[in-house]
C-alpha cells in the first residue's frame, strides 16, 4: 500500500531505512508494523505528512523545530507542532526526525535538451535528484512548449519549466526589423521570455527591447559588446547572466590591453580593472531592477588553475557521457592554454567577480541561482550545489545564498504567493536534507528526499534514478 495508517493517538508507522517502526513522542521504539510498503512507482498520495521535521521556512533566517507538515493535492495545507498536529487516516507518512525541510531549489540558467532525447531524461532526472524543482531554460525550442505542459501535467518527471524561445544573436538577427518580427512571433507562440546572445548590433538590440517592452515579454541573457551593461540596464533587460559585461565596465575609457580579445567573460581584462568603479555599476543595476545570475562556479571551473584530470574525476562526472567530459577538458585547456592567459590575472578576475556579487547582495540588487548546466564541468543538479558554495565563497551567508534559489526566483516570476517558502498555502516543492544548510551550505548536497508538486521521491528512489544514469 502507498499509505501508512497511524497507530494510536500520538504514534504512527514510519519507514526507517526500508523498515517501518512505531513512533511514540520523540523516540522510535523497536516495534515493527507489519505493513507491505510499495516498492514500485514514486509516492503520489493525495495527502502526505512529514512528521517531526525541522523546517527552514526561508521567511527569515530561522529553524522551526519538531514540526509536522501536511501536504494535500500538491499544496502545503498545515504546519504544526508535532505533538499537537493530528495525522489523518490513509496518509503517507515521512519521518523527518533530525532532518531539515527547505523549499525546492531553482536552476535559473539551465540548458534543456530537445524533447524526446535520451539526454533530456538524463538532465531532468539529475535536476530532480538534487532537489531542483524549477528551471529556467535559456535556449528554448518549440518542443519545450509541449514539455512545459507535460511536466505540469505529471506526464514527464522534471522541474517546473520556464523557457525562452530560440536565441537572438548575430547570426539569427540581421536587421532591426527582423528583431522586432522575431519578438512578435515568440511572444505569440507563448515563450516565457527572450534569450539574448552575443553578436547583436546596438540598433537590433534596441528594436528587440522596444518591441519586447511594448508586448510585455522579458528579455534576458548576455550583453552584446555593442550594447554594454549600462545601456542594457536602461533598456530594461530582466537578467544579466554570467555577470556578462561587468568586467568591461571597470576598464578605463579607451584602454583595452587585450586588443579586442577579452577572453572568457573578460578574464583577460582583470589586471586593468578598476575596482573603484564597482559601486557605480552595482548601484545602476539596483536602480534598474535588473537581476543577475552570476554562474560563478562556471567561471571558476573554466579559468582557474585546477587540474583538468582531477576535475574529470569529480564524483558527479560518472553521470555524464565520457565524450562530454573530454569535451569539457578540452574547452578548459583551450582557455588556460592561450598565450594571453595568466593564472594571476585569472585569480584576480575571480576575486573581482566575487566582490561584484557581494556588493550586489549588499545593495539589494537581485541575485538568482544558476549554473549554466550542462556546461563545462557543471553536471546538472550537482552544479547548483557548487554554485551555492561559490556564492558563500563570495561573501554571502548560507541563508543569503539559499535565498537566490528559493525566495528570489519566486519573486522574479511573480509567484511569491505560491512558491519559494515553506508556508501553508504554498506549492509542495520541497527538499528534505540530512543536515542544516544554514550552518554549512554543503548540507544541500545531502538530499534525503524530494517533493515535486506533492509527489514524493525517497532517498532510495533517488538512488535508483542516479544509478540508472551512471556510465
Amino acid at each position: 500500500v502507498e499509505s501508512l495508517m497511524p497507530i494510536g493517538e500520538n504514534g504512527g508507522c514510519f519507514e526507517v531505512d526500508g523498515m517501518v517502526a512505531v513512533r511514540t513522542g520523540k523516540l522510535i521504539i523497536g516495534v515493527f508494523c507489519f505493513v507491505l510498503l510499495s516498492m514500485g512507482s514514486k509516492v503520489h498520495a493525495d495527502t502526505i505528512a512529514i512528521v517531526n521535521v525541522n523546517v527552514i521556512p526561508m521567511t527569515s533566517e530561522t529553524v522551526l523545530h519538531e514540526k509536522t507538515v501536511i501536504v494535500t493535492d500538491g499544496k502545503i495545507t498545515s504546519i504544526g507542532e508535532v505533538r499537537e498536529t493530528p495525522i489523518p487516516e490513509d496518509i503517507h507518512v515521512i519521518d523527518g526526525t533530525d532532518r531539515y525541510l527547505i523549499p525546492g531549489l531553482s536552476e535559473m540558467h539551465a540548458h534543456v535538451p530537445g524533447g524526446g532525447s535520451d539526454s533530456l531524461q538524463r538532465v531532468l532526472h539529475l535536476y530532480v535528484a538534487n532537489g531542483i524543482t524549477l528551471m529556467r531554460g535559456m535556449l528554448g525550442q518549440s518542443s519545450h512548449l509541449r514539455l512545459r505542459q507535460q511536466i505540469l501535467d505529471g506526464e514527464v518527471i522534471g522541474p517546473r519549466l520556464f523557457t525562452s524561445g530560440p536565441s537572438f544573436n548575430g547570426r539569427s538577427v540581421r536587421s532591426p526589423q527582423q528583431a522586432e518580427q522575431m519578438v512578435i512571433e515568440q511572444h505569440a507562440r507563448g515563450y516565457d521570455f527572450l534569450k539574448i546572445h552575443p553578436g547583436l548590433e546596438l540598433e537590433e538590440f534596441d528594436a528587440l527591447a522596444g518591441m519586447a517592452n511594448e508586448l510585455g515579454i522579458p528579455f534576458a541573457g548576455h550583453v552584446p559588446i555593442d550594447v554594454g551593461v549600462e545601456h542594457a540596464l536602461e533598456a530594461g533587460i530582466a537578467t544579466i547572466d554570467h555577470l556578462d559585461g561587468y568586467m568591461q565596465t571597470l576598464i578605463p575609457a579607451h584602454e583595452d590591453p587585450s586588443g579586442g580579445f577579452e577572453g572568457f567573460f573578460g578574464v583577460l581584462l582583470a589586471e586593468q580593472a578598476d575596482e573603484a568603479k564597482i559601486d557605480a555599476i552595482v548601484d545602476a543595476t539596483r536602480q534598474a531592477g535588473t537581476w543577475n545570475v552570476p554562474t560563478q562556479s562556471l567561471f571558476v571551473h573554466v579559468v582557474s588553475g585546477d587540474d583538468v584530470k582531477d576535475m574529470s574525476e569529480w564524483p558527479e562526472m560518472r553521470y555524464m557521457p565520457e565524450r562530454t567530459v573530454r569535451q569539457w577538458m578540452n574547452s578548459k585547456l583551450s582557455v588556460t592554454g592561450d598565450s594571453a592567459y595568466r593564472l594571476a590575472s585569472a585569480n584576480r578576475a575571480i576575486r573581482i567577480r566575487q566582490l561584484i556579487i557581494k556588493k550586489l547582495q549588499q545593495s539589494g540588487a537581485g541575485l538568482l541561482l544558476g549554473s549554466d548546466s550542462p556546461q563545462i564541468f557543471n553536471v546538472p543538479g550537482f552544479a547548483i550545489h557548487r554554485e551555492l558554495q561559490s556564492l558563500v565563497d563570495a561573501g554571502l551567508s548560507p541563508y543569503q545564498a539559499l535565498l537566490t534559489g528559493t525566495v528570489n526566483p519566486a519573486r522574479f516570476f511573480g509567484r511569491s504567493d505560491v512558491a519559494g517558502t515553506v508556508e501553508e498555502g504554498r506549492d509542495a516543492d520541497l527538499v528534505l536534507l540530512d543536515s542544516n544548510p544554514l550552518q554549512d551550505i554543503s548540507a544541500t548536497r545531502r538530499v534525503h528526499g524530494v517533493m515535486l508538486r506533492g509527489r514524493w521521491f525517497s532517498r532510495r528512489e533517488i538512488g535508483e534514478m542516479l544509478k540508472a544514469l551512471e556510465r
